[in-house]
């Protein structure tokens, strides 16, 4: 079985760790390294992951293995890089969010398995969930950079080897560093992604690329930055489309409110 290491980072965390950490020990999933990279957070969110990671030492099954630090860093990406450099599973994927199933992990691993030559990962469909209330609804489907598709990062499991291949996130990036980062892998198609076809991730709302409009200006324009930096032909072109995905993908979730109230 495949080791599958999981980044969490943290800073001032207590609202959403629970539930992060909650869903990672319901996976049914025999193989999983939580690598925690945490900012020296000030509301008690260190003293959750060293109990997290009290109660899987000496694991009986060893099905989890927890290792965790806090210390100062620079932001959001460099944390994540961190976790990176201090990980050893054959897939990686980071989670700072909630496992909706408790089968999520064995499905992604299972699809990049049954994927066949030249699959690096793979990616699924996503909720946004403020508490329990749906923001919106993701269905990622399947695509090509140039049409303005790219998978949901929280859903994306990757072999190591892209990372060590392709190197880790751009701190120079405020919001879109992980928009960078899969701009430069899938830029080349011989890299496909397995796609499983439900929703396995809940993201919570608030992100650091979809947390108000100012973020997602910047997020736009570092998205645009991101493909021009990566030699992708007609940035501005592939961005717009980007956004009209994004927009398209709100009148769906808005459907599906009005028939689910009026069912």
């Amino acid at each position: 079985m495949q080791k599958v290491s999981l980044l969490v980072t943290t800073y001032n965390a207590c609202k959403y760790l629970p539930a992060t950490l909650a869903s990672i020990e319901e996976q049914d999933y025999g193989n999983i390294e939580v690598v925690i990279v945490d900012g020296v957070s000030k509301d008690g969110t260190a003293e959750l992951i060293r109990k997290f990671a009290r109660r899987h030492t000496g694991q009986a099954d060893g099905s989890i293995v927890v290792r965790w630090i806090s210390e100062p860093d620079n932001g959001l990406y460099d944390a994540m890089n961190k976790a990176l450099s201090m990980c050893s599973g054959d897939i990686v994927a980071v989670c700072n969010d909630r496992l909706c199933k408790s089968d999520a992990i064995t499905k992604l691993v299972r699809a990049i398995e049954q994927c066949g030559d030249g699959c690096v990962g793979a990616h699924a469909d996503l909720v946004y969930v403020d508490g329990t209330r749906i923001v919106r609804s993701w269905h990622m489907g399947e695509g090509r950079l140039v049409q303005g598709w790219m998978p949901g990062h929280p859903t994306l499991f990757l072999k190591r080897e892209i990372y060590e291949r392709y190197g880790c996130y751009d701190t120079d990036y405020r919001c879109a560093a992980d928009y960078e980062f899969m701009v430069r892998f899938l830029k080349d198609e011989n890299n496909r992604l397995a796609y499983v076809p439900e929703v396995l991730i809940a993201m919570f709302y608030g992100g650091t690329s979809n947390a108000g409009l100012r973020n997602y200006l910047v997020s736009f324009k570092e998205g645009y930055r991101a493909l021009r930096k990566n030699g992708v032909p007609y940035p501005l072109a592939v961005t717009v489309k980007r956004t009209f995905r994004v927009l398209r993908q709100f009148g769906k979730h808005d459907r599906f409110s009005r028939e689910r109230a009026s069912s």
